[in-house]
């Protein structure tokens, strides 16, 4: 092609600094056109890969159009007119689909192809020379300069010789590597417009035949098909808006009327409270326990069914049963010192439930609705006439409890009623002591007011004294509220017959006023939990209970060192919670002095892995198993003693006799 200019390739031999100049012209170009189509090369990239995409996303449209008849929608899954609609819009889009990939094919051949193969085979070339080139220049240049260094007084012919022979060898390199390298330089002005020509030739010949592929299925068929789906969109566009004006009155109606309800506690005189309802629906917040001692409120839907409370959290499907509150019994409670809370306990006294309500108005029918319905009043033909005859019952009930302490005596049964079935209790010291009334026994006669609550375990203290090793409950010297000795305790268990060992959280000990009803343990777990709520104590000491026929044994589960010695005989009154079977506990009986007459009682709680009827069971097998072993023991002591007297008195007979031998002859 004429008018572009050329390395000359003839003056290569003499490497002029015009030549070199000159080259690094054309180098320079050639940098510049590496970038230029690097930039180039990315664009024509970005449609191919547009296009494979494109192609991929038709292919999938039309797949997905397909499965529209099996998909199960829960509104509208049914709708056969659309149903084939989608059928026949999936045909077309699989007709483009395939025209799409007939344009990335081409697209691939005809534009990417030519510009990657000048960008990968044409370019690479020319840097590859150039760097030949430039090592082929400096071994002559080296080689020229020792040539120069040849001595003229010391000629030596076989140093000149190899001189001589370095730099032909060079210089022939150098000039063949040159005229090549200018070859490829003259060449690349060829080669970039074909490079640049050729890929948007292809692209646009590509893009031809993509459209007349396209035209070719657009026939007046389908034209005639899109304008019947444009007339129906238009309809059901018509069809939304007056949908949507309808419901937008409805939302400014229901604004105006809803407006006084969005207080959560409205004006009583203007909403007035209905006590004569036998259904009722809405959100309360329930207290739920999480631990021992502490416990969240969750916010649920409530609602009445017959004679019972359900509960149905968002998103469930159908409300669970919460409550049966047939023949139950409701009151307003203080609790956490929050406001308008209820407590709905059932007709068996088992089950309570907290719940909070958002307003006077609904604390006051929820109360009243479930009064109506523990008496059965929506049973009758007319439950609102009847329910509105105990009004006045379900006025009480709407008045709060004072006080915590007569909340627990309000729960406790009356005289002469039947208390429900308590935990196994066993005690040495209770045997037929049980009574079924509860109110027969006083708080104060059970746990000293202000009695110290130990909530720690206050390891022994060995003092290497002799004397003062002695079993727990000995008599002694006693440092700490444990009532362990000062020195070491030594047990025989090894040889017990019962091992048996448990995971226990201890949660406190207190002084109790007596031992000889279960009781006592049940209020001193109140106590001590009420106390931890209080104080906000939520560390518990794990230990390894280990049960045997001669005393109970609190180990460290870490170092395996005994903490506390329980002897078992001091062990008099044990029993598990109510309801809550991981907590137990039991009632030791200690002198509190050198005197053993000076007896007192100490409350110990645990809390075990769900363990605590075992326990229990654990306890007063070892019981039985010592009172065996004791009656044996005595039985064994009575036999030797029968022994020994014998034995004395034949040794005294045979003494007898002896003095009577001695004495005969004499006679």
């Amino acid at each position: 092609m004429p008018g572009i200019d050329k390395l000359p390739i003839e003056e290569t031999l003499e490497d002029s600094p015009q030549t070199r100049s000159l080259l690094g012209v054309f180098e320079e170009d050639a940098t510049a056109i590496s970038n230029y189509m690097n930039q180039l090369y990315q664009a024509m990239h970005r449609i191919y890969d547009a296009q494979n995409e494109l192609s991929a996303a038709t292919h999938l449209t039309s797949k997905l159009l397909k499965e529209y008849e099996k998909q199960r929608f829960p509104l509208g899954g049914d709708d056969e007119v659309m149903s084939s609609t989608l059928q026949q819009f999936s045909k077309v889009i699989d007709e483009l689909s395939s025209c799409h990939a007939v344009l990335s094919t081409q697209l691939a051949d005809a534009m990417m192809f030519p510009i990657t193969q000048f960008k990968e085979r044409d370019l690479k070339e020319i840097l590859t020379l150039k760097e030949v080139f430039q090592i082929a220049s400096n071994d002559h240049d080296a080689a020229i300069n020792r040539y120069s260094r040849l001595s003229k007084k010391r000629e030596n012919d076989k140093v000149k010789y190899e001189v001589t022979e370095d730099v032909y060898t060079s210089r022939k390199k150098q000039h063949q590597t040159m005229m090549h390298y200018f070859c490829a330089l003259n060449t690349l002005q060829y080669k970039k417009k074909i490079a640049l020509l050729e890929p948007l030739l292809g692209y646009m010949q590509a893009q031809i035949s993509f459209f007349k592929m396209g035209s070719e299925n657009l026939n007046e068929q389908l034209e005639e098909f899109l304008a019947n789906i444009g007339t129906s969109v238009q309809n059901v566009r018509r069809e939304m808006d007056s949908d949507i004006e309808t419901m937008q009155q409805t939302i400014e109606d229901l604004e105006v009327a809803s407006d006084p309800l969005y207080v959560p506690d409205p004006d009583p005189t203007k909403f007035p409270v209905n006590r004569n309802l036998t259904r009722k629906a809405g959100y309360l917040n329930a207290r739920n326990k999480t631990g021992l001692v502490s416990s969240t409120w969750d916010r649920q839907f409530y609602f009445t069914q017959g004679g019972n409370l359900m509960s149905q959290a968002r998103g469930d499907v159908a409300g669970g049963l919460a409550m049966d509150i047939d023949n139950c019994s409701v009151m307003a409670v203080d609790c956490e010192d929050r406001r308008y809370c209820f407590q709905i306990t059932s007709f068996d006294g088992k089950k309570s439930s907290i719940l909070q309500a958002e307003s006077k108005k609904d604390h006051e029918e929820w109360i009243c609705t479930i009064n109506n319905i523990s008496k059965q009043i929506y049973l009758s033909e007319n439950p609102e006439e009847t329910a509105a005859r105990v009004n006045q019952s379900a006025l009480e009930a709407v008045t709060p409890s004072p006080s915590f302490q007569q909340r627990h005596e309000s729960l406790r049964p009356a005289a002469g009623q039947s208390r429900p079935p308590t935990a196994r209790t066993s005690s040495s010291g209770s045997l037929g002591s049980e009574s079924t009334n509860l109110a027969a026994l006083s708080l104060d006669s059970l746990v000293a007011p202000d009695t110290p609550i130990q909530f720690d375990i206050i390891s022994p203290v060995c003092e290497d004294q002799p004397g003062q090793a002695k079993a727990f409950g000995q008599g002694g010297r006693r440092t700490n509220p444990f009532g362990e000795s000062g020195g070491i305790i030594k047990s025989e268990t090894e040889d017990s017959i019962l091992h048996q060992l448990f995971i226990v959280r201890f949660l406190g000990s207190m002084e109790v006023k007596s031992d000889d009803h279960p009781d006592v343990v049940y209020e001193t777990m109140r106590q001590i939990l009420a106390a931890r709520a209080i104080h906000n104590i939520f560390r518990m000491t794990e230990s390894h209970l280990l049960v045997t026929c001669d005393c109970l044994k609190l180990i460290d589960p870490q170092t395996q060192v005994t903490r506390l010695t329980f002897p078992l005989p001091c062990v008099v009154l044990y029993a598990t919670h109510q309801e809550n079977k991981r907590l137990f506990g039991f009632v030791l009986r200690t002198s509190s002095g050198r005197s053993e007459s000076n007896l007192s009682s100490v409350c110990y709680i645990f809390e075990s892995n769900n363990e605590g009827e075992k326990i229990c069971d654990s306890v007063g097998l070892a019981k039985q198993i010592a009172l065996h072993a004791e009656l044996d023991r005595r039985a064994s002591e009575k036999q030797k003693e029968i022994e020994r007297v014998k034995e004395k008195q034949q040794k005294e007979l045979n003494k007898q006799k002896q003095i009577e031998k001695v004495y005969s002859p004499n006679v």
